[in-house]
């Protein structure tokens, strides 16, 4: 390709050479860098990677996209661009043939839920004979393939590429989790979504190399309804007439036990030894009793954000069965480490979530109090090198909401486990709760399960899908469902 060719949607300034010059790569790392490459310069908070032009022309590079100006040897091509993110974003979507357009892309931002919400519209549109790609928190998926992600929403040249592997998989769908940094950081740039899905406002990611207010947070959030055809937001969401307000898409709205496009209600509290998790009425576009096999009502309003966007992405692209089937299809859900249901049995039910704060932890805690357990038992610790407040606050939690806790490791990285648990020992100490130290968390893990009594729910917190542990420095695998499963094969085995 000539490099004019990738430019074509960018505007730009030619500060010198030409646009003949022949490319087949986009590069933003100058240890990429090569002989028809395109090298895009950005400045970023911590280094400008305006500084690297001679190493990358040492390197062959004969192509430069800038914010500012440079002086090189007048054989290479100087591109001005306002910004270099967005640079980036258009470059990378010409260099892989604007694989965005070869999909229906549904794009998902707010504060909770996204990752869940996401999965969900996944295994909806999967359950009705759509391959659906996916780019978010846990990772990318294609077909059977998992790449993981460094970022919630990757940089945009990422994004790009796991589109074009899509289209080249054979997908019709992709859904992805658009962070406020994204929309801020251009890593969507360049990007129409057919539909753009928010489900809710709170403030979070308010601080330094974040956002400066949540006045900011909530206008970066805000600008996917400025980049999207169609919009579906929850009508129950706080701040949703400023969410909406410079929106540029046709709106529909969706909220549990209010008037909306998409409405849910009847909402029952589902535990028995066979199944947890929440019911509900669907009416709208699409209508039926919905059974989610993740707790909580949060799990009713992310299956009804997730049934409201697929039945209008779907719309006149399924027939009857196929409707039946998105009516099903959450109610076998399982995403990893959130709210996973790891265990259910007539003695006890197993939840693991990544819940690693206090805000996090109450909810869920006080999520599983609706369904009546005998006893709510709670495994968890704190990861090491962060802020104690973190470890009091969660031990407090744990003192007041759960019946019984097990103080534990979780990533202890450089500090010692013995430690972290005495400050989580402090804050439980606030309470009169019950509590035992089991300091390795396999150990924890089949305590808890080997020792619960009929009736028990056991939330096993803060790792969530993280498949290892960190300790001084050196990442061990360690997953939460793998050692719930050992521990109840070995009490199986004990019981024949």
């Amino acid at each position: 390709m000539k490099i004019g060719d990738w430019l074509t949607r960018l505007p730009y300034r030619l500060i010198q050479g030409n646009l003949e010059e022949t490319v087949d790569e986009v590069v933003y790392d100058s240890r990429k860098a090569g002989p028809r490459t395109v090298f895009v310069c950005i400045r970023g908070s911590v280094r400008d990677s305006h500084d690297f032009i001679p190493e990358v022309l040492e390197k062959g590079c004969r192509v430069l996209v800038v914010e500012r100006p440079v002086v090189v040897p007048e054989t290479v091509t100087v591109i001005q661009a306002e910004n270099g993110r967005l640079a980036l974003a258009e470059l990378s979507a010409a260099r892989f043939g604007y694989p965005a357009e070869k999909l229906t892309t549904i794009g998902i931002t707010g504060t909770k839920g996204k990752t869940t919400t996401s999965y969900m519209v996944k295994a909806i549109l999967e359950a009705a004979g759509k391959k659906t790609g996916l780019i978010g928190t846990n990772g990318a998926l294609i077909g059977d393939e998992k790449y993981p992600t460094a970022n919630t929403t990757p940089e945009s040249y990422v994004v790009q590429e796991f589109f074009a592997k899509m289209v080249e998989a054979g997908c019709e769908y992709v859904v992805m989790e658009v962070s406020s940094q994204a929309l801020m950081l251009h890593r969507v740039g360049g990007i129409l979504f057919d539909f753009g899905l928010f489900t809710n406002i709170s403030p979070d990611h308010i601080g330094p190399k974040e956002h400066e207010s949540f006045e900011e947070y909530l206008y970066y959030k805000s600008r996917l309804l400025s980049v999207c055809r169609t919009g579906v937001v929850n009508r129950n969401a706080d701040h949703y007439d400023e969410i909406i307000k410079d929106s540029s898409c046709r709106i529909y709205t969706y909220g549990l036990e209010r008037e909306a496009d998409f409405s849910g209600d009847a909402l029952h509290y589902a535990n028995d030894h066979e199944f947890v998790g929440i019911e509900f009425d669907i009416h709208g576009g699409l209508s039926g009793r919905i059974r989610v096999g993740m707790p909580g009502k949060f799990n009713a309003d992310n299956a009804l954000a997730a049934l409201s966007v697929c039945a209008l992405a779907l719309d006149g692209k399924t027939d009857e069965d196929g409707r039946k089937k998105m009516l099903t299809a959450l109610t076998n859900i399982r995403v990893d480490g959130r709210m996973e249901i790891a265990h259910v049995s007539k003695t006890c039910s197993v939840i693991i979530d990544y819940a690693h704060n206090a805000v996090s932890m109450e909810s869920l805690l006080s999520t599983l109090r609706d369904y009546n357990p005998k006893r709510l038992v709670c495994v968890f610790g704190c990861g090491g090198n962060r802020a104690k407040e973190r470890r009091y606050s969660m031990g407090e939690i744990g003192g007041r909401m759960a019946d019984f806790c097990i103080l534990t490791a979780d990533n202890p990285r450089f500090e010692k486990n013995e430690d972290i648990i005495r400050d989580i020992e402090t804050g439980m100490a606030k309470t009169d709760g019950k509590y035992v130290v089991i300091p390795d968390r396999r150990e924890a893990i089949f305590s808890a399960v080997h020792n619960a009594a009929e009736g028990d729910m056991i939330a096993i917190i803060g790792k969530g899908h993280e498949d290892y542990q960190e300790i001084e420095g050196v990442r061990h695998h360690f997953l939460d469902r793998e050692v719930v499963e050992e521990a109840v094969k070995e009490m199986e085995a004990w019981n024949r």
